[in-house]
């Protein structure tokens, strides 16, 4: 699976969101198949698409839609055959998502974010979950709390990704 958005970085619009989810659903009824999760172009997800931020009617029925339509309730159901070749400024899903996967594979020069704080959100990929068992709730509270910008070494020394590769993306 290829996320293919590299004119704003693969962020997560509610199409792509969609695309994956039913790639995703293929997945889950086929026990053999295996997922390899990469982006297009400069990153691998850049994040939410910040121009969707707001677009629903209210607050309830956009919650009801990440509740129901899941990427990180699947991925994590799928962790045991998931590997996330990741790249480039990875931010708030961007790093959440590839925490659910069994594997990360990271380009040298990929940096992690959750700038969540800065909008006044909250990780709402999953990141509250995925994010703690990999690197532990201090290291996943100072990342959302900070904004704060590491790099692949850190995040291979964290447990965020399981190793660095330069053809890696």
């Amino acid at each position: 699976m290829v996320l293919s958005r590299p004119h704003v970085r693969n962020a997560l619009d509610a199409t792509l969101r969609d695309a994956l989810t039913n790639a995703l659903e293929v997945a889950l009824a086929d026990p053999t198949l295996q997922v390899e999760l990469r982006g297009e172009g400069e990153s691998f997800c850049s994040g939410g698409y910040l121009d969707e931020f707001g677009t629903r009617p209210d607050p309830a029925s956009a919650h009801l839609v990440r509740v129901s339509r899941s990427l990180g309730w699947m991925l994590h159901q799928l962790a045991a055959r998931t590997c996330v070749h990741v790249h480039g400024p990875c931010r708030g899903s961007g790093v959440e998502l590839p925490a659910f996967a069994g594997r990360v594979v990271a380009h040298p020069e990929t940096t992690f974010a959750l700038p969540e704080v800065g909008l006044g959100l909250i990780p709402g990929a999953g990141g509250t979950v995925s994010l703690p068992r990999r690197i532990g709730r201090a290291r996943t509270a100072w990342l959302a709390l900070t904004g704060a910008v590491i790099d692949a070494p850190t995040a291979l020394a964290w447990g965020l990704v399981e190793v660095i590769e330069p053809g890696s993306g």
